[in-house]
This record gives structure tokens, C-alpha cells and sequence, in this order.
């Protein structure tokens, strides 16, 4: 997506354009090929979602043709992980290249050592705080999966007026180190019980979705070489990317 004149266009194809993803089960199978691929353009061009889907399907409401409609589904199918993992913006990762990711962008570290080591703020704490069952030594059953709505997850964690600031931002920084996937988007319900407003994400530790082991499964190599396995990757899939804008993307 560029901007001209105050102005977004999407730098998206034709729908007849051989390259043109038409369905949700199209774009995974897509993701699941090259690995990873944020939802909008970028620095790289053709390393994202946009750039291989039809223009027009934007935005549209059809259920059928709206990536950004897409994007919900495929998260709830679990069978890519979803969130804010580039630059701070969304987009899709593989399962297979999952666990590469967790290790570079976590250092090697879960969340619990991360915090005991000085490295997680007090603010991410409350919020991993509300996923994790008491007294369980067991990594693969310590997580809770309860579907909070993220409007609910920030007040439960104390921000808000008089409270924690800045829940977007700490929020997204716990995606980036893929501590937190987007599962699921819903509504919200008035006192009568009726859905109203735009759908709200419900965030899950990749851990409850897909299992501490396969999510630790890289921890057995150092984080800079998970790293250079996504960078070459990248390369191979982009040999004319610059080394500053594939940085400035994964890091």
C-alpha cells in the first residue's frame, strides 16, 4: 500500500492475473510455500499478502473476495499463526517456520525467565499473567485457553483511565516476540445480549494453540542462527531485498 496525494492504493493485481490469490484456502497454502508474508506491502516488493491478491477484494465486505475480511479466518483456523509480527504490523507465519521465529524474537527466553531476567516490563507481567495456571510445572498444560476479548483483557489488566498506559503498544510488543497470536475476532455484546460494533481480537500464548514443544523446538539452536535461517530465506525467496529493509522488517 502506498500513499499519494493524502491517498491509499493498494499495490494488489487483476483478478484474472495468474498470480492472484482468490480464496482464504488459497492463501494459506501460499504462506504455507514461502513461510511467512505480512499482510500489507512493504520495503520488499512482493513480500506481502497485498501484492498477490485482487485490488478490488479490499475492504469490499464480501466474505469471499476481502483479504481483510481473510485474515479473521485464517486465523481461526489455527493452521498459520496470526499477529503484529513485522515492524510492528500484521501479518501470517507458517507453522513450520513458527518455532524459528519464537527463538530469535524471544532471545531463547519464555516469558517467565524474559520477566525474571529484567528483560519484560511490569505491564507485559499482567497481561502473560492472565494466561498462565497457578502451581502448574508442567509447560504444556500451564497455559489457560480462555477466549478474553482484548477489550476485556485490558481492563482485567489493569489499564486504562487511572491505570496501566499505553495497552496497544505493550500489547503488540508481546506479538512481536510471538509470546501472543491472534486466534479469533468477535463482537461485542450490549446488556441485551446483541453484537455490536467492529469485530475485536482475541489473543492466545502460540503455546495453548500449538503446544510448548513445537513452539520451543528451535531453542535447541542459538537465536542469531534462527535469524540467519530467516534472513537467507528471504533472499532466496527475494535475492534483490536489501539487507537494511529485511532488518528493519523481522527484527
Amino acid at each position: 500500500m502506498i500513499v499519494e496525494n493524502g491517498e491509499f492504493i493498494m499495490t494488489a493485481l487483476e483478478y484474472d492475473d495468474p498470480n492472484c490469490i482468490h480464496s482464504v484456502e488459497e492463501l494459506i497454502e501460499y504462506i504455507d510455500k514461502v513461510g511467512f508474508l505480512p499482510l500489507f506491502g512493504n520495503e520488499i516488493p512482493g513480500f506481502s499478502v497485498e501484492e498477490h491478491t485482487w485490488y478490488m477484494g479490499w475492504w469490499s465486505g464480501n466474505a469471499e473476495d476481502d483479504p481483510w475480511m481473510w485474515r479473521e479466518e485464517l486465523a481461526k483456523s489455527r493452521k498459520v499463526a496470526y499477529g503484529k509480527f513485522f515492524d510492528k504490523k500484521a501479518g501470517f507465519i507458517s507453522l513450520k517456520w513458527l518455532p524459528y521465529f519464537a527463538n530469535y524474537r524471544r532471545n531463547g527466553y519464555d516469558f517467565d525467565a524474559l520477566y525474571e531476567d529484567g528483560y519484560a516490563e511490569r505491564r507485559s507481567k499482567k497481561i502473560m499473567d492472565l494466561f498462565v495456571k497457578d502451581d502448574i510445572e508442567d509447560e504444556d498444560e500451564m497455559w489457560k485457553d480462555d477466549l478474553i476479548l482484548s477489550t476485556e483483557l485490558k481492563k482485567m489488566a489493569g489499564f486504562g483511565k487511572n491505570g496501566e498506559k499505553n495497552f496497544t503498544g505493550v500489547l503488540t510488543d508481546l506479538q512481536m516476540k510471538l509470546y501472543l497470536v491472534m486466534v479469533d475476532f468477535r463482537r461485542r455484546l450490549n446488556k441485551k445480549g446483541e453484537e455490536y460494533g467492529m469485530p475485536v481480537s482475541i489473543l492466545l500464548p502460540p503455546e495453548v494453540v500449538w503446544g510448548y514443544k513445537h513452539i520451543a523446538s528451535a531453542y535447541k539452536e542459538k537465536p542469531e542462527q534462527s535469524k540467519e535461517r530467516i534472513i537467507k530465506h528471504i533472499i532466496e525467496l527475494y535475492p534483490d531485498a536489501k539487507e537494511k529493509d529485511i532488518n528493519k522488517i523481522i527484527k
